[in-house]
């Protein structure tokens, strides 16, 4: 009869493991040929690893006798905790309260780990995954299963195979560390449905991909939250975006599909990490490799212009009527031509990779074309391949697996991997020559006497003078602004100023003043500005009336940028770049980084932006820069800031002044310092 402890004890003995395995069941004296203990207490030797298999209710008492035992980590296959409700936790914090500081434990409701190089099979899958070079971690048993019959098929071998279940105990942050560190790792992909510890995971991974790539596949794309939120950017910043910005400040690749997560296994099992973006594609069939080269520039790779060398040898090979790149061999190529293109290819210094794409036409020959590829698989350059088809091709494909050469069923994703590969490698470059910036101006105690004479008073939103005045503590200029009770004094000041000038609604309680009716613009004359007063002060309830502020009307060259912050409920500050104005929820036009902002950071934040070709034609990007840094600092410094939001953020002479601000602190400040 099968079970899941049966299966345990096959993987276990089946496997090249060279370890002891004690079975303990107390109704039996041998199992699978091997001595039963009826308790772990019985056995008289030190136990490294303990594999829990059993009914939910009866782990707890397990773990108390592993501890007693002194064993010094536990797996726990078994289901039935916090899946199914309040008993179920209650099972999970009895694990908790006999383990912590004791024993590790990984799981429970897992299919368990696979260490292939040295034959542990600690798992109930069928089957043991190839020794290799490629972590891989899961939250889903059946994802694991999934990837090692197809790992098999592919010829793809692993460094771990790691069900990691509920994460009890081990999470995602120590699981990176550990395959950081070990030398047998070069690459780490994950599956996850839940992140846990937010912050310890972006720390850990973020060290991590300083050497090595880390591929990750999130299932439950979240919608946009539909909470209404104060500030622009509390509005316009979706979850699901979050998650994926904050992948990107650890550097990591985030993948969209489960065939893209396997294709990245196959490359990275096989192949090294390109060194470069320029891509040349060597094709019996000129439609896929057209549509290959479309997905290889929308994820920011590029075609090898080759040298004039490389042009004049494929000339001397090839039909004057071909596509000369990608490199077409046309209908008839034979395996000997494809053979001869590829190490013409492959001599080309600005060649950073070669994709081989074959379509199966009657004279070609698949399987000795990919036969002839096999000298090729240990270049400077990368080599992938895309035979296209079914049975025509699959001995050929067989070859290509032999060969340790990945192969593509279709040659964009061949395209897209090599580009997403290419951009992690170019990002750690530049990591490493990155620095953070050092603001030696700021006056932080100014943020912190405003910030405190709002909670005494039992406020959560800073007016807009108080807002500008933090960003003016850390070198960000506002346009000046003067507070008046009556229309008089709006008149004295509009004089002072000078005309033309802008009235506003001073409320320490309305957020979105244009749509209070509480903003007057362009006002010539001191009439208007009497008449501006009265309008503002008709339109808005008394309750949330105090006044008006007074500034200057700036001419802004046509371009209004928003920069703001919101609070993620598991990464903390979120920065908002791009259009501004009173069109910003409308344009929609928005990118989200996670502080801190290096210049780099930085730069990348304002290139994401379809407003930003304008921007580099009209204005000093340096000095955007610098106060999307000073931004930053800010947000980073004083973790009761909830939201914030400049709208709008305009350039004038080379300048950049924030128009309107307001602030949002914490409801609770110890959330705040969660991050």
């Amino acid at each position: 009869m099968k079970s899941v402890g049966r299966t345990l004890m096959n993987n276990l003995l089946t496997a090249s493991f060279c370890g002891t395995i004690f079975p303990v069941n107390p109704k039996h004296r041998k199992v699978c040929g091997c001595q039963c203990y009826p308790l772990i207490g019985a056995i008289r030797q030190k136990i490294d690893l303990a594999i829990i298999a059993t009914p939910a209710k009866t782990v707890p008492a397990i773990i108390a006798e592993c501890v007693e035992a002194k064993v010094s980590s536990a797996i726990i296959i078994s289901a039935g905790f916090r899946e199914e409700g309040a008993e179920g936790i209650e099972r999970e914090e009895q694990i908790l309260f006999h383990s912590r500081g004791r024993l590790r434990v990984v799981g429970p409701n897992c299919l368990g780990i696979m260490r292939p190089s040295v034959g542990l099979n600690a798992t109930f899958a069928r089957g043991m995954a190839l020794p290799g070079r490629v972590a891989f971690i899961s939250q889903s048993g059946a994802m694991c299963t999934a990837m090692l019959d197809w790992s098999l098929r592919e010829k793809i071998g692993f460094s771990a195979f790691v069900s990691i279940g509920s994460m009890i105990d081990v999470g995602w942050a120590e699981m990176l560390e550990y395959f950081g560190r070990d030398p047998e790792t070069e690459s780490i992909l994950i599956y996850m449905e839940s992140i846990g510890d937010a912050n310890a995971f972006l720390q850990a991974a973020k060290q991590v991909t300083r050497t090595k790539p880390i591929i990750l596949l999130k299932a439950g794309r979240s919608a946009q939250s539909a909470q209404a939120a104060i500030s622009h950017t509390g509005s316009l910043a979706g979850n699901d975006e979050v998650f994926s910005t904050a992948m990107q400040s650890a550097h990591i690749l985030r993948v969209d599909t489960i065939s893209e997560l396997f294709h990245m296994a196959d490359y990275l099992a096989k192949q090294p990490l390109p060194q470069g973006s320029n891509l040349t594609m060597i094709s019996n069939a000129g439609g896929p490799s057209v549509i290959a080269t479309d997905a290889l520039v929308e994820m920011g790779g590029s075609l090898t212009s080759l040298e004039a060398k490389t042009t004049r040898a494929l000339d001397r090979l090839l039909s004057p009527h071909r596509s000369h790149n990608p490199v077409d061999l046309l209908g008839d190529a034979s395996a000997e031509k494809f053979e001869k293109a590829i190490q013409i290819a492959t001599m080309d210094d600005k060649s950073d990779g070669i994709l081989a794409i074959l379509a199966p036409q009657d004279m070609t020959d698949p399987t000795e074309t990919a036969q002839r590829l096999q000298p090729y698989r240990l270049t400077r350059q990368p080599i992938m391949a895309s035979w296209m088809g079914a049975g025509t091709v699959e001995k050929g494909r067989e070859r290509l697996n032999q060969y340790q050469i990945p192969q593509f069923e279709f040659p964009d994703m061949a395209a897209r991997v090599f580009a997403m590969l290419w951009k992690y490698v170019e990002a750690r470059s530049e990591r490493k020559q990155d620095k953070m910036p050092q603001f030696r101006d700021v006056l932080f105690a100014v943020v912190e006497r405003i910030i405190a004479q709002a909670r005494e008073e039992k406020r959560t939103i800073l007016d807009e003078y108080e807002s500008k005045k933090i960003l003016e503590a850390y070198g960000i200029k506002a346009v000046r602004t003067e507070i008046v009770e009556n229309a008089s004094a709006a008149v004295k000041h509009a004089r002072k100023i000078g005309f033309p000038v802008v009235l506003k609604v001073y409320s320490r309680t309305i957020s979105h003043k244009n749509k209070a009716g509480g903003v007057k613009l362009d006002l010539r004359d001191e009439s208007s500005v009497i008449e501006a007063f009265e309008a503002i002060q008709k339109a808005v309830d008394a309750k949330h009336f105090s006044g008006v502020t007074v500034q200057p009307m700036v001419d802004s060259g046509g371009i209004e940028l928003i920069c703001g912050s919101t609070t993620d409920e598991q990464f903390g500050p979120v920065i908002m770049f791009g259009f501004g104005g009173s069109l910003v929820e409308v344009i929609n036009d928005r990118a989200l980084a996670l502080p801190p902002l290096s210049r780099n950071a930085a730069r990348r934040l304002i290139e994401k932006t379809k407003i930003y070709q304008a921007l580099s034609n009209k204005t000093d990007l340096k000095r955007l820069e610098k106060v999307l840094m000073r931004f930053s600092s800010l947000i980073l410094a004083h973790p009761s800031i909830k939201e914030l939001d400049i709208n709008p953020l305009v350039a004038v002479k080379n300048h950049f002044i924030a128009l309107d601000a307001r602030i949002v602190l914490q409801d609770d400040l110890s959330i705040s310092l969660r991050k």
